[in-house]
Formats: C-alpha cells, structure tokens, sequence
C-alpha cells in the first residue's frame, strides 16, 4: 500500500541530539579526545575572562568555542558564516559542539571577534599541545626521532594590493599595472595583508605568501610543533632551529635526537646548530656542484636511510592542510591569525590521524 505525503510534527520529542548520532560515527572518538584536552584547558580559560561577580555579558564558551573551530577544518566550512548556517541545522554539528536542539546560534561576526581572545592567551597552542600530550599517553610517538619541511601558504591578498610603501593616498594606479616595474618586500608592501611577503619557490610564479612549518615525530607521522612565519629563503630553516630546540628543552634527559629534512637544509650554519643541540642532522645531502655540509659517516649509518624514508610522512600533513584545511590559501589576514589558523588546523589532523590509529590498534587485537 502507498504511504501518504504527509508531515506531522510531535508536540513534544522524547530523544537527545546524542540519540541521532551513529555509535560509530568518527566524531565521537575525536569528541572525546577534544573534551579531555578542554577539561586540561580550564585554568587557561579561566584566566581569560572576568571573574563572575565583576558581572558582563557572557561571552561564547571557549570550549564550544574551539568546537566549532575544529568543524570549520574538519567539514571544510569557507567561512564563518556558513558555519553558522549549519550549525543551526545540522544536528551532528549541534552534538559535536554542545549545543541544546533549542539553543540560539551565535551572530557570525560575534564569534570572529571571540577568536581573538583566542589568540592573545595562546588557547589553540594549548589545545594542540595537550593533544600532542595524548599521543604521548598512548605511546603513539617515539620522541627521538623527528622530521622537518615547510610549505608555502597563500595569503589572502592580490597583486593589486602590492604597492610601493611610500605610496600617498591621493596617488593613481592601484598595483594592477607593474609591468617593467621592480617590486620587492624592500619597497613594496601589500595594503590587504601588511605581513604577507612576495615569494616564489622553485618553479612557481610570485604570490603573497605566508610559510607554514611543521615538525613530526618519525613513528606514526604525528604533527608534535607548527608554526607560521614570513616568506623568505632562510624562514624555514629558522623555525627547524626553534622548533627542534623547543623538544630538546622539553626533555629532562641528553638523549641524542634525530631531526630528518630534505636537500634545502643542507647548509652549514644549520647543520652545527643541530649538532650544538645534540640533535643528529639526517639532512638529505646536497652535492649538486658543492659539498654537503652534513657529515659522510651520518650519511653512511642505519639510522639515516631510515629518517630519509620516514620523513616523507611530514607530507601527508600539508596535503591533508590544503585539501580538507584552508591551508592552501588561508582566508584569514595578519601572521597571528593565519598562524592560529596553521596550528588548529595541524591540531585536526592529529585528532583525525589518532582516531585511525586506534581503529587500528583495536584491529590488530582481536
């Protein structure tokens, strides 16, 4: 027998958002692990904001807060709005942030202004930690052995805006028109996005660029440091430098590291910094025309073929960034922003990289 077209809602509903959402659904081993690095965030949060009986309006929660960020990259949302728009609908989206079925979503430029805070108490940088600390709980990183690269980010800003820096106002031309006209970051500047660069690489034409930097432990390919910084020829071995320090001050032990990085690192200053901090540099060599800087007895060992196979896992991080994450040309403005953007998108990929890691230790148990 035919059904009938029709639609009748219940007065009253008996179920919870929760009931709507599939056991195995990914979102709820990613939510769990959120929830548990949130709750190691409270004092940070605390800090944030006003203590209650100085009174105010109450700002968006920053835990719902950092939810509905981690949606945007995970759903690949191109903007606030939007994300808005689907919480408002989208019960999975309701559930994952903790939203009641009834409760109002946020005005879009209410919840832009709330990143901010974000941002000047470094709460992204936390999370990302503390989930980088899970991974370590579960035994997922080897702490010794890291690579290292860098890739370059789109900033979201034109040609047109590039102009000369002593450009008046009241002068013509908008920066479309630089035919057989010299431009460097020296003279010019972008009037869209003041701390994007002009950079090329290799083949690639000159852009506007930010340069994203990321440093993975060599076991599982976890993301362990991220970090945004100005285009140019030496950004990325600086960051290497800052991030690879930053674990060795982490550990309490003079275990020797390994840090792994292709041909673009092969450069002396680089290679006895590494070696100033007991840090083994498995850097490819680099012996087109000129001797590498790397020595010939690290080159020959074990230890190195294995890092220059491993460190291509870092890859997988910038190609997950830039198809699923905003990544390949950010949609934010100014290096603080765009680095909160880097970070909490490394963040996401670490969350989705632990939860297949634990389907398959489960699988490999039974």
């Amino acid at each position: 027998m035919r059904g009938a077209d029709t639609f009748t809602e219940s007065l009253f509903l008996m179920k919870r958002l929760d009931d709507f959402v599939p056991p195995c659904h990914p979102l709820r081993e990613i939510r769990e692990m959120v929830n548990k690095a949130l709750v190691a965030m409270d004092d940070l949060f605390a800090g944030m904001y006003e203590a209650d009986i100085k009174g105010g309006r109450p700002s968006i929660a920053p835990e719902k807060l950092l939810r509905a960020m981690l949606l945007q990259v995970l759903y690949s949302v191109r903007s606030e709005r939007m994300l808005m728009e689907q919480i408002q609908y989208n019960m999975l989206f309701r559930w994952f942030v903790g939203l009641a079925m009834d409760d109002a979503v946020w005005v879009p430029t209410v919840f832009t202004k709330n990143r901010q805070r974000l941002i000047e108490h470094d709460a992204v940088v936390e999370l990302f930690n503390q989930i980088v600390a899970q991974a370590d709980e579960r035994q997922l990183l080897s702490g010794e052995h890291f690579s290292v690269d860098g890739t370059l980010i789109q900033a979201w800003a034109g040609h047109k805006s590039f102009v000369p820096k002593d450009r008046k106002d009241g002068d013509e031309g908008d920066g479309s028109d630089f035919r057989n006209q010299q431009r460097s970051n020296e003279t010019h500047e972008s009037r869209t996005d003041g701390d994007a660069r002009l950079y090329r690489k290799g083949k690639t034409a000159s852009e506007l660029r930010f340069m994203g930097h990321t440093l993975t432990d060599n076991r599982h390919g976890l993301v362990v440091n991220a970090m945004v910084t100005q285009a140019d020829g030496h950004a990325e071995r600086e960051a290497a430098k800052v991030m690879i320090n930053d674990v060795r001050q982490a550990r309490t032990d003079e275990t020797t590291l390994t840090l792994g990085a292709d041909k673009g690192y092969d450069a002396q200053e680089f290679i006895e910094a590494l070696q100033e901090m007991n840090v083994l540099p498995h850097v490819a060599q680099n012996i087109s025309g000129r001797k590498s800087a790397v020595p010939d007895a690290v080159a020959a060992s074990e230890g190195y073929a294995i890092s220059q196979q491993k460190r291509k896992r870092i890859e997988q991080g910038f190609g997950w960034a830039k198809t699923v994450g905003h990544i390949r040309q950010v949609l934010v403005r100014g290096l603080q922003k765009v680095d909160q953007m880097f970070v909490l998108t490394m963040a996401a990929y670490n969350l989705t990289r632990l939860r297949t890691l634990g389907q398959v230790r489960l699988q490999g148990a039974q």
